[in-house]
């Protein structure tokens, strides 16, 4: 596949992924309750490892691989604690 090609069908995917952080961010920053900040936050994480793969696609570099697995780890732990311990807003 011709590189310039190659380039800009990436293009589209890092600008998508652009616009779920700002949106993201904005639903951590604004969120009503904590529920909605940690539904925000656990899209940020997925976002974050969905934008990684495509770094790894587009440079065909590794090297963060690990780095997706720590992320998508600890989002996993910091979901499972908020859900658990969570207590209603308002008490």
């Amino acid at each position: 596949m011709d590189p310039a090609i190659y380039n800009s069908l990436l293009l589209i995917p890092a600008a998508f992924f652009a616009a779920a952080f700002v949106i993201m961010v904005w639903r951590i920053l604004t969120g009503p309750n904590s529920m909605d900040r940690m539904l925000g936050l656990d899209g940020f994480v997925a976002m974050l490892q969905c934008a990684l793969a495509t770094y790894i696609v587009w440079t065909l570099d590794t090297t963060v691989a690990n780095a997706m697995l720590v992320i998508a780890l600890l989002g996993f732990i910091a979901s499972v604690s908020v859900a658990r311990f969570r207590k209603r807003d308002g008490s």
